[in-house]
């Protein structure tokens, strides 16, 4: 008696395990959505988050907010830098201050008053040598103080000239390059110091935070990951020998069992699956010499199709 209550359990199992828990006459997909990862660009702490798991976000909207201390002094950094490197390049383009003309041209005209009496001096004597009232060598003493006086009254002129006019123009260019230089440093902190804010790309619902307020976010690890609405799609996996029931821009009406809701929909592609672990339908019926499909099926409302789970069932009636 005992073995024939066995041998009853055994096939009870067998033919539980053997039977299909789906109606044939029912094809089952899901609800599909290109999903979105966030990653940050520079290394920080997160300082604050803004937003939490399923909410819906903008694009723009700050997700949340980094602590980089380094980036702070770097900038007071990059910011001195520049004022060094404009005050060189003013001071190259404008020349000497006002004191410093007024030295010079003082100095001009103790020159000039030098020069004019080197030349009296000269105009009296060259008369005087001719006659030979005084000797050739003290004519030339006379000559060569106003020959001395006109070099440095020429030297100094070409001085003030400089200083009005700037340094050379190598020295100008060297000094804007070094501005442009330390600006550029600048503008590079500026942007490290926007990249604190994480902010959404796209419109999208957020799915996963992956790290919490004071953890360490490491350049290109993922802060978050949403879905995006617009993008849903329902996707079904069926048999060559189905292919019939489908054609492209075909209105197809699919119910969504968790809600006990209808929605309709146009197939929009329908492709051949490469690997058997795309498989979209739960239980695809299907003969093993038929290769597998994979139909994707676009939403007419996509607000009403924004509002369903990810991943949740649908069905269509055969």
């Amino acid at each position: 008696m005992k073995k024939i209550i066995i041998l009853y359990s055994i096939a009870a199992i067998t033919l539980s395990c053997n039977k299909k828990p789906h109606l044939d006459s029912v094809l089952q997909g899901k609800v599909e959505r290109d999903e979105i990862s966030i990653v940050g660009k520079v290394a920080g702490r997160i300082d604050r988050i803004l937003v939490s798991e399923g909410d819906f976000v903008k694009k723009g909207d700050t997700l949340a907010i980094l602590d980089i201390p380094e980036v702070e002094a770097k900038k007071s950094q990059a910011q001195g830098a520049v004022l060094s490197a404009k005050a060189q390049y003013d001071m190259s383009v404008k020349g000497a201050t006002a004191n410093q003309l007024k030295q010079l041209n003082a100095k001009k005209s103790a020159l000039k008053e030098q020069y004019e009496f080197a030349q009296k001096s000269l105009k009296r004597l060259e008369a005087m040598v001719q006659d030979s009232l005084i000797p050739q060598q003290q004519y030339d003493e006379v000559f060569a103080k106003y020959q001395g006086a006109k070099a440095q009254l020429i030297a100094v002129d070409a001085e003030i000239a400089d200083v009005q006019h700037g340094v050379r123009v190598e020295q100008q260019n060297m000094a804007l390059g070094q501005q442009d230089r330390a600006l550029g440093a600048l503008q590079e902190v500026e942007t490290a110091e926007k990249e604190r804010y994480i902010v959404a790309p796209q419109d999208m619902t957020i799915e996963n935070i992956t790290l919490r307020t004071g953890e360490l976010a490491l350049p290109g690890y993922t802060l978050f990951t949403g879905s995006l609405n617009e993008s849903t799609t329902f996707r079904f996996t069926i048999a060559e020998s189905q292919l019939s029931q489908f054609e492209k821009g075909k209105e197809v009406t699919l119910h969504v069992p968790y809600n006990n809701s209808s929605i309709k929909g146009k197939v929009k592609n329908i492709k051949k699956l490469g690997s058997y672990a795309n498989i979209a339908t739960a239980y695809p019926d299907y003969e093993m010499q038929d290769a597998l499909y994979e139909v994707t099926i676009s939403p007419e409302n996509n607000n009403a199709a924004a509002a369903l789970l990810s991943q949740s069932t649908v069905t269509i009636n055969q």
